[in-house]
């Protein structure tokens, strides 16, 4: 079974400051931390801030085995504020994808298709 995961709200994908903390330093990862705004957001970099070490969470495979690891071992502690991420199994083999509408996900099956 291959372990993924999604977001349920709308809003979109995203990680906690707290699991993106963890993520990095189990990666190797040495991050920079800049309070963004009045609203609370943190940007991450790798190194030193600048726009090309920006680090996004959206670029993490999201079956990378220590992303499942971290959302399955803190639970809602891993939602950023405008997420709530659920893992979903499916079989191995199967050729997926993450379909999403206004931020809401979910695993669909490619098919082919022909024009």
């Amino acid at each position: 079974m291959i372990k993924i995961v999604i977001n349920t709200d709308f809003g979109g994908f995203g990680l906690s400051d707290a699991a993106i903390r963890e993520y990095a330093l189990r990666k190797g990862y040495t991050l920079v931390e800049e309070k963004r705004d009045q609203y609370g957001f943190t940007n991450f970099y790798k190194g030193e801030i600048s726009d090309e070490n920006f680090f996004f969470e959206s670029d993490i495979p999201r079956d990378d085995e220590l992303l499942v690891e971290i959302v399955q071992r803190m639970g809602s502690a891993a939602n950023s504020k405008f997420s709530s991420l659920k893992i979903v199994e499916i079989p191995d083999g199967v050729n997926w994808y993450i379909e999403e509408h206004d931020g809401r996900e979910h695993v669909a099956e490619r098919h082919q298709t022909w024009n």
